[in-house]
């Protein structure tokens, strides 16, 4: 199986050790523009394998998709980076082009690939990419909500002092500061609701927590955060690559969909060997259908920005 990565940054050179380290396939191709970037990552990878025994071939190229070929999935993370202060929708008119480029070129040499958007404002580049490219819905995923959902896992963890992988919780909406919607009433700890241990102003505290999670780190950082995005991006496509079936809430495009449609945006998904097998429909009460409503009235707001591009 064939991973390439499109950008050798932060986040998709963690992308790329965290899938060779796992052994999720048996080649990983890092491509970026910058002369000598990724192929000086890939090296860097590479030369880990004795020490942590992975045997995955890593090998770096600057802009040179023919050696793509036959990706069984690309990850789209190029474009630039959040800086403190910037919001994910500032980001719009510089990345569109990057990532419509981007596709169009991957396509070239890899026709049936499932591609992954990482690249931000995350919702509406995934849409940009499926409307450019034509490809079926199923081929074209966001990775926003696995990100999201591991952050709020992480906050629940911390306020019940308890194991993050004992716990099971998930965010869906837009990929934005305000737009994402942590669902603390569907949360548990090893089948029991959350809401047996935790009060109501504690589970808001979380929540809030967890939407500006990546503000919060880009302050600290003084860059977008890389260690959970690229392994939340390996995940994702470890239950591609693997048919996994794992339930993922990922941004892909809706049709009907929790009353949207002509959107990419944050539901729970089945992901497989044919990218999105099945969107679920989880039952939100009042309170949740209308705070999703509103998400996708943002989301869909960025993406009437794409026509002025």
């Amino acid at each position: 199986m064939k991973v390439t990565i499109v950008g050798a940054g932060n986040v998709g050179a963690t992308c790329a050790d965290v899938i060779s380290y796992r052994g999720i396939a048996s080649e990983v191709v890092l491509l970026d523009i910058k002369e000598g970037f990724a192929e000086g990552k890939a090296l860097d990878i590479m030369q880990c394998a004795t020490n942590t025994g992975f045997n995955t071939k890593v090998s770096g190229v600057t802009n040179d998709y023919s050696k793509t070929a036959g990706s069984d999935v690309v990850v789209i993370t190029s474009g630039i980076p959040r800086k403190p202060g910037m919001t994910r929708e500032e980001l719009i008119g510089i990345n569109a082009g990057i990532v419509k480029t981007v596709a169009e070129n991957v396509l070239k040499h890899s026709p049936n690939t499932i591609i992954v958007v990482v690249s931000n404002p995350m919702d509406t580049m995934t849409y940009l990419a499926l409307k450019s490219t034509g490809l079926p819905k199923n081929r074209i995923i966001g990775m926003g909500g696995a990100l999201d959902s591991s952050r709020f896992r992480t906050y629940l963890s911390l306020a019940l002092d308890k194991p993050a992988n004992d716990i099971s919780a998930m965010v869906i909406g837009g990929h934005g500061d305000t737009t994402m919607i942590p669902l603390t009433r569907l949360a548990s700890y090893n089948g029991i609701p959350v809401t047996e241990f935790l009060s109501e102003d504690v589970l808001q505290k979380v929540a809030a927590d967890t939407m500006v999670g990546g503000a919060t780190l880009t302050g600290l950082l003084g860059t977008s955060a890389w260690y959970a995005p690229g392994a939340s991006v390996a995940y994702l496509v470890d239950s591609i690559l693997n048919d996994q079936k794992k339930m993922i809430a990922c941004s892909v495009f809706v049709e009907g969909e929790y009353g949207q449609n002509d959107i990419c945006i944050g539901v729970p998904c089945i992901i497989g060997k044919n990218g999105v097998e099945e969107i679920l429909d989880i039952k939100l009460n009042d309170h949740e259908k209308a705070l999703f409503a509103k998400s996708a009235d943002a989301v869909r707001s960025m993406n009437d920005a794409l026509k002025s591009i």
